[in-house]
């Protein structure tokens, strides 16, 4: 016998929910995207699928599995809106069916899934309890789950159960034991009757609460006006006066439906309602309108969003950056162009980025967020180019500076570039030639041995320092000064 507690929780383990906006894109249909979103496990492969879960997908109807996954074993069902089970005879291979927590009413449609062994109905709405009979053809059906459905507070609800479905070995739970069903055999006649007649009498209530059910639904308007857009300025205008007020009176209207649907809303929780079908679904339908109301306020934030100055009434461009990218701008003197980096997301599809090129300034859209550089000297926008790295993501623009007219920042010309080098030529030559020292030829080239002794001797008469007299004492023209240091 499998572990079926095991394997619903390595499926837990290996499957992930989808989150809100996921699974409002197929609320109340089963469709392949959604099964192979939940087919991970398997290669997102959905022939060949033997597991799947689709619990809490808001679904209200079954269909397409029994076309799609012939080869299913577990199908988890369970916490979603289906009224009716369906479209699921042609699971020969099918085990393990959890549909709890769902408004099914009425067991059917299962003869054809000879290989069921376990089926979970817990928190229904199954009223008819004499409809347990169409699980008779399931031979190898071993554990059956009925617990919180109408049908489990009749009397005589167990034995009944036991007797009707001889292969049970379980029932919520509980297991069967030989006495327990001989017993159940043997009132077999006298319970069935008492369940016909709880049965007539649960049909009859059932029939008013969907009659009250009904008549409390509030009629919904088709015709919903739909609130005026908001038509901004153009990006490269200046906010007015006008654009305030408007974002003003949006706001107050705001403010009064947020306050509207809070009351609403609170009236809806508090208000006392049966535990039926019609119930569950108009909770779903209160959620959904309010996730539906939260999506338009959320639209009207972003369309009442002042306009992104680009441009001045002057025709002064701005440096903007609203995408908060980091960037780098290189003047490449060798080949006269300026460079820019801009560290764009890596995964980003390319797609998603514009590029404008103006002779003053450029401009590159991401995400619809701009960002704009004004340049420190005029470019050629036809001659510009943009590439994206393929290691990096990185968006690098070339624009060629325009030959002869230069403005911005750095005001130079070629003129005063030839005469700097003019300068720098002549010393660069003096610095590459060789200097070497002449000897006068009137002079010997050999020196005269003979006078050798004699230079000698006149150099050192030359440099024979001359003795130097030193005052004394007795010189009468001698002054002792005490604050002159003695001479040493």
């Amino acid at each position: 016998m499998r572990d079926w507690g095991r394997a619903k929780g390595d499926l837990g383990v290996r499957l992930q929910l989808p989150g809100p906006a996921s699974r409002r894109g197929a609320m109340g249909r089963i469709t392949e995207d959604l099964i192979r979103r939940n087919a991970e496990h398997n290669d997102c492969i959905i022939f060949s699928l033997e597991e799947l879960s689709l619990h809490q997908q808001e679904i209200e109807r079954l269909e397409h599995i029994d076309k799609w996954c012939r080869d299913l074993k577990i199908l988890y069902l369970q916490n979603n809106l289906i009224g009716k089970i369906e479209n699921v005879s042609k699971l020969k291979k099918l085990e393990y069916l959890n549909l709890a927590l769902n408004n099914i009413e009425k067991i059917e449609n299962l003869e054809g899934c000879e290989g069921l062994t376990k089926l979970d109905l817990t928190v229904n709405f199954i009223g008819e309890l004499s409809s347990i009979k169409t699980l008779q053809p399931n031979i190898h059906l071993k554990e059956l789950f009925l617990m919180g459905n109408p049908c489990a507070d009749f009397d005589g609800y167990r034995q009944f159960v036991v007797a009707t479905l001889q292969q049970l070995k379980w029932l919520d739970g509980k297991e069967i034991e030989r006495s327990e069903r001989i017993q159940a055999l043997q009132n077999f006649p006298v319970i069935e009757q008492q369940i016909r007649e709880q049965e007539k009498a649960y049909c009859l209530r059932r029939a008013k609460d969907k009659e009250e059910a009904l008549k409390n639904l509030p009629e919904e308007d088709k015709n919903e006006a739909e609130g005026r857009s908001y038509e901004g300025q153009s990006p490269f205008s200046v906010e007015s006066k006008d654009h305030v007020q408007a974002l003003e009176v949006q706001e107050g209207e705001c403010n009064q439906k947020k306050f509207k649907d809070s009351e609403d809303d609170f009236e809806f929780w508090n208000k006392p309602s049966l535990f039926t079908p019609e119930s569950r679904l108009e909770t779903l339908r209160h959620m959904e309108k309010q996730r539906k109301d939260q999506e338009k306020l959320s639209e009207k934030k972003k369309k009442v969003k002042p306009p992104r100055i680009l441009i001045t009434k002057d025709g002064k461009a701005l440096n903007v950056n609203d995408p908060k990218l980091d960037f780098s701008l290189k003047d490449d003197e060798k080949h006269n162009q300026f460079i820019l980096d801009l560290a764009v997301y890596r995964y980003m599809d390319t797609s998603l980025i514009d590029v404008d090129v103006q002779p003053m300034y450029v401009r590159v859209m991401v995400k619809g967020k701009p960002f704009q550089l004004v340049l420190p000297a005029e470019v050629k926008p036809d001659s510009s180019s943009a590439k994206r790295s393929q290691t990096t993501g990185h968006l690098v623009i070339c624009m060629p500076k325009v030959d002869g007219i230069i403005t911005g920042w750095r005001p130079t010309s070629k003129s005063g570039k030839s005469t700097v080098d003019s300068r720098r030529e002549p010393t660069n030559q003096r610095s590459k030639q060789i200097e070497k020292l002449e000897v006068d030829p009137s002079k010997r080239s050999i020196p005269d041995v003979a006078n050798i002794v004699q230079e000698k001797k006149h150099r050192l008469q030359r440099v024979r320092a001359e003795p130097k007299i030193i005052p004394s004492e007795e010189n009468p023209d001698f002054e002792d000064n005490p604050e002159v240091p003695p001479l040493i």
